[in-house]
């Protein structure tokens, strides 16, 4: 599973390297990206995969990744 860690950026680059991930990689479903235990830069991925209509799940094991399942609509960005 391909992944994204976004240890080390500031919440300003988060959008903007997520969705470059999600374009490079939405072929290649399910994907981890690493958010770290930061409610601010989970709430910034997971606004943003609302956005482009992708469903995920944070696994109850680490509550630190949020798992990209599917792109419910088949489109890229």
């Amino acid at each position: 599973m391909k992944e994204l860690d976004l240890h080390g950026y500031l919440h300003s680059e988060v959008e903007a390297e997520v969705e470059n991930f999600l374009v490079l990689n939405s072929r290649h479903l399910p994907l981890r990206i690493i958010t770290g235990y930061s409610g601010k830069m989970k709430s910034i991925v997971t606004t943003l995969l609302e956005r482009y209509n992708f469903e995920y799940y944070i696994p109850d094991h680490n509550a630190g990744e949020i798992i990209v399942i599917h792109d419910s609509e088949g489109m890229l960005i």
